[in-house]
């Protein structure tokens, strides 16, 4: 399995996703700072993915101080770290809150607090990886033998602990023997399905074409498409969903041929607090992501500039919302706070 976060003795050690394909490099950050800049600058990406390094660089914060002394004010600054780096993934502050938890169960002395977020952190990381194994079993069913899926931006392992969401849906229909195949939109202006999607079915030898974003519209025309998988970095309680620019794009494609239009992500995803996609911050991203292409310019220097790096598409245009409790359906405000309450017995709180 594609190893894209680890803790370790030295630190937190993450593959470089930037130099995704042409290299295979792993980083080691020893700091919080270090750790909130990876994930700001997208060392490492993808919800479920910067919920993990958030747990982990939280951790490592405190690891790293010296004395209990103003440990409240410690953590804040620690945790404000890394709060401001990645605005529309709601796993980071996901994790931040489920960390705090643990800080204000375990603030005796700062031994205490220290193992115990160390502890937390390896336990969400491995926690991830089962939940998207479940998400996939769940999902593999929704797609017939056979059939090809496009993927939008990359919601694989590299976007999660391991195994991944819309991709670990595919996974677990290979498994299954259902002889899937992958469209993957090249994702423009980062590249995800082109440098990171294509690069892991390619390891696993599962067979992917790549396609650019415009072209979707005319394989889906063709037929060639019978189904449409992604992931999420938020989504709200009526099932709106907050993706990778481009997604929104998508579905309303695959509405007009249709063709399901899933989405596949854990419940730490859903905010139930975030009424609408309206509510959703959309983070906007440096414009040198648009107009430069490894260090070579694409545009000119005075051109106007829009880089938002996620749309919303509306709850109508989602088939089904994949989690591991289960596939949400419309009524989305109702199926999803049913999923919750599912997890909610399951875990017995």
């Amino acid at each position: 399995m594609i190893r894209t976060i680890e803790w370790t003795d030295e630190g937190v050690v993450m593959i470089d996703q930037r130099l995704l394909p042409t290299q295979e490099i792993y980083n080691t950050y020893t700091t919080v700072e270090g750790v909130a800049e990876a994930i700001r600058s997208m060392v490492i990406r993808g919800a479920p993915a910067i919920g993990v390094a958030t747990a982990m660089g939280l951790a490592l914060g405190v690891k790293n101080l010296t004395s209990g002394e103003d440990l409240e004010s410690e953590w804040q600054k620690i945790c404000e770290t890394i709060r401001v780096t990645r605005p529309t993934a709601r796993n980071l502050f996901w994790a931040i809150e489920r960390m705090d938890r643990v800080f204000r169960a375990h603030s005796g002395s700062l031994a205490q607090v220290q193992d115990a977020l160390v502890r937390e952190a390896q336990e969400m990381h491995g926690e991830d990886i089962e939940i998207n194994r479940r998400i996939g079993r769940h999902g593999q069913r929704l797609l017939s033998q056979g059939s090809t899926v496009l993927t939008h931006c990359n919601a694989g392992a590299l976007a999660t602990a391991g195994y991944g969401t819309a991709l670990g849906v595919i996974r677990a229909a290979v498994e299954a023997g259902k002889g899937i195949q992958v469209f993957a939109d090249e994702t423009r202006p980062f590249l995800q399905g082109a440098r990171l999607t294509s690069w892991e079915m390619v390891r696993e030898n599962i067979p992917c074409t790549l396609i650019t974003d415009n072209m979707a519209g005319y394989f889906m025309q063709s037929g060639r498409i019978q189904a449409v998988v992604v992931g999420a970095d938020r989504i709200a309680a009526n099932g709106d969903i907050a993706n990778k620019i481009g997604t929104y794009g998508v579905a309303v494609l695959a509405k007009e041929h249709g063709i399901p239009f899933y989405v596949a992500a854990p419940l730490s995803t859903i905010d139930l607090g975030t009424p609408t996609g309206a509510q959703i911050p959309i983070e906007q991203r440096d414009i040198a992501e648009i107009t430069q292409m490894a260090g070579q310019d694409l545009a000119p220097d005075t051109v106007q500039v829009a880089n938002p790096a996620f749309d919303v598409t509306p709850n109508r245009l989602v088939a089904g919302i994949i989690t591991e409790e289960g596939v949400a359906r419309a009524p989305y405000v109702e199926s999803l706070a049913g999923l919750y309450r599912i997890a909610s017995e399951r875990s017995g709180n």
